[in-house]
């Protein structure tokens, strides 16, 4: 059939009855169809009403991606860890036991931007997003970030994990190139991605180890490639603000017992009081644009935080969860496709669930009481990570259809989508944390944390996005990149690493201002040659 992309070039009455009958136009999962609604929906002349619209929902998706992931994903992910006996210390800060902070930590920062990945690699259409994602983060990242780190605080870089997360992410970009240029990705090089990335896990648990003897045996003197670990005065000073805010003042002299409502109603407030008096507009202005997203997941979403005494246990609430969380992952799971789904013809799936739900629901409440969280709490764990994944999943596939349709409104390539809107959303939440972690004075930690996520972002993203799609049409996987724009991308965030790779030993690992203002400007010229390249201005000639 005709290219869904020649739409614009049709008349505009024409414009709704070519979108309906392109095959290439439809779009692949979501519960929303973009295409029909901007071209169908909306008359032609309310074309920028459309855009301008879909610009905002796009916007609302990230925001309901990053609370996901930091209020909900996050949190489950680390009671899980602790109950699998993983130390703990890992999930704040991710350099003292290495096995959590290149797993958990980097699979919880990087939820977002690997499952968009998966998503836009599940259809051939939209594999150009994910490559643009993936390789538009990292020269983000590498650059923006990791400069923005050394300008707000110089600092003396660690050396050794340095150089090993350098090479290893040069290496995942080299294989990433070679199977650009070959076009296809076979069984053996996705098992290869996610190979390596074990392999980069098994690296990180051996260097630290290693490192750890010398120290026993006092070979190495606690030198400047030292991981700084902040101690427990400081992480309690630091984390103190957010857990409670001066909660103690507040509480009780004598425990009262709260009755079953109470404790509902206040779990489901995502509003502080106290923290709302405190903060600027801009912050409640912003709340307030949370606000819903925040009720919807704390009625479909447990989370369990090993930090406090009760374990985050909310009887009413948590038993509500029993019955909403499956609920949830059944209607997102493949946009609804089998919960809607008719056993026999006569019951429908999502009927089932809300009776098991509500039978084990009740059975829970009558043999549980509100103060002592039961033997099996840790189960929420697992069913909150579940249903927050399950919600990053849904958002990242509204976000993957939004981002073609626009390309399709404007005839851009979903690579320069990619590197652009894709990238920047799915990096915004990295940015603000590693600079803030850095501004905290912990910059050593916070460039780690730069290359260490990305590291995870490419292999697993690429690895896993190529695995799943394998899994379900043919056994191989064609990549052809569409445009020049492509190699630009993979040449520009390996000449990023090669930058890092000589500079940062050659100032002996001492990263100041001028480092960071190379970062930052060598970002600037590679958006200019991107966009350039796009639109055409610069083109290979052909002969």
């Amino acid at each position: 059939g005709p290219q869904c992309r020649e739409v614009r070039k049709q008349n505009s009455s024409e414009w709704c009855r070519f979108v309906r009958s392109s095959p290439d136009c439809r779009l692949e999962g979501g519960f929303l169809d973009y295409l029909d609604g901007v071209f169908c929906a909306f008359p032609p002349r309310l074309l920028p009403l459309a855009v301008t619209l879909y610009a905002l929902w796009l916007l609302y998706l990230f925001i309901i991606l990053g609370v996901t992931a930091e209020k909900f994903f996050c949190p489950n992910l680390s009671a899980i860890s602790t109950n699998l006996k993983l130390s703990h210390n890992v999930a704040v800060f991710s350099l003292t036991c290495p096995l959590h902070g290149v797993t958990f930590l980097a699979f919880g920062n990087g939820a977002p931007d690997v499952f968009s990945a998966v998503v836009a690699f599940s259809d051939p259409r939209t594999a150009g997003l994910a490559l643009g994602a993936v390789f538009g983060a990292g020269v983000f990242v590498t650059t923006v970030v990791a400069g923005g780190i050394a300008l707000v605080k110089p600092f003396t870089a660690a050396s050794r994990p340095f150089l090993r997360d350098v090479i290893f992410y040069m290496v995942a970009v080299f294989l990433t190139f070679m199977v650009l240029y070959f076009g296809r990705i076979t069984l053996g090089e996705a098992l290869g991605y996610l190979g390596l990335y074990v392999f980069y896990v098994l690296a990180v648990v051996l260097c630290t180890w290693l490192h750890r003897r010398q120290r026993q045996e006092g070979l190495a003197q606690p030198g400047p490639w030292e991981p700084e670990v902040p101690t427990d005065a400081e992480e309690h000073e630091s984390s103190g603000t957010n857990n409670g805010d001066y909660g103690e003042e507040y509480r009780p002299l004598l425990p009262t017992q709260e009755t079953s409502l109470h404790i509902l109603t206040s779990a489901l407030s995502p509003l502080d009081y106290r923290k709302w008096r405190r903060k600027p507009w801009y912050w409640r202005l912003f709340k307030v644009f949370r606000m819903p997203v925040e009720l919807l997941l704390l009625l479909t979403v447990p989370v369990v935080d090993p930090d406090k005494e009760d374990l985050n246990w909310k009887r009413p609430l948590n038993c509500l969860h029993i019955l909403t969380s499956p609920l949830i992952c059944i209607l997102t799971l493949k946009s609804g496709t089998y919960g809607l789904y008719q056993i026999q013809g006569v019951f429908p799936v999502w009927g089932l669930v809300i009776l098991v739900g509500f039978v084990l629901a009740f059975i829970t409440f009558i043999t549980t009481s509100n103060e002592e969280p039961p033997k099996y709490h840790c189960v929420f764990a697992f069913l909150g990570f579940l249903a927050s994944a399950m919600w990053i999943n849904a958002a990242a596939t509204e976000l993957v259809n939004i981002l073609r349709t626009l390309g399709i409104i404007f005839q851009l390539s979903n690579t320069v989508l990619g590197l652009t809107l894709l990238a920047w959303g799915n990096s915004v939440g990295d940015t603000f944390s590693d600079l803030t972690m850095a501004r905290q004075g912990y910059p050593r930690m916070a460039f780690s944390a730069c290359f260490g996520g990305i590291i995870f972002n490419i292999l697993v993203g690429v690895g896993l996005g190529c695995l799943l799609q394998m899994s379900s049409s043919q056994p191989v996987v064609k990549l052809e990149p569409d445009s020049l724009l492509v190699w630009i991308l993979a040449g520009a965030l390996g000449l990023s690493l090669v930058f890092s790779f000589v500079s940062v030993p050659a100032q002996c690992f001492q990263l100041g201002k001028a480092y960071g203002v190379c970062l930052i400007l060598y970002y600037l010229a590679f958006l200019c040659v991107a966009l350039l390249t796009e639109f055409r201005v610069i083109h290979l000639s052909t002969i």
